[in-house]
C-alpha cells in the first residue's frame, strides 16, 4: 500500500485512482468497470480516467506483490455463492 500511495502522491491522485489508472495503462483493450453503489465512487472512478501515469510509475505498480488471501470470511461466502 505504501507504493501505491507514493505513486499516488506524485501523480496528483488518490490511491483509489490509481488501481483503475494503472488498469487502463495495461493496453488500448482495457476498460476497468469497478462495481460500487454509491455516486461518490462512481465519481472518484470517472476521475481516474484524468490520472497518467509516467513509464516508471507503471513499472513500480506491476511489481507489487499480488493480493492474496481470502477477500470475506467462511460465512460470508456462503452467503455469496448463493
Amino acid at each position: 500500500m505504501d507504493e501505491v500511495q507514493a505513486v499516488a502522491a506524485e501523480a496528483g491522485a488518490t490511491p483509489a485512482r490509481i488501481a483503475p489508472a494503472w488498469r487502463r495503462a495495461q493496453g488500448d483493450d482495457i476498460a476497468p468497470i469497478p462495481g460500487t453503489k454509491r455516486v461518490a465512487r462512481v465519481e472518484e472512478n470517472t476521475a481516474a480516467d484524468h490520472v497518467v501515469l509516467t513509464t516508471q510509475q507503471i513499472e513500480r505498480l506491476n511489481k507489487l506483490t499480488p493480493a492474496a488471501g481470502a477477500r470475506h470470511d467462511e460465512g460470508n461466502m456462503a452467503i455469496i455463492d448463493r
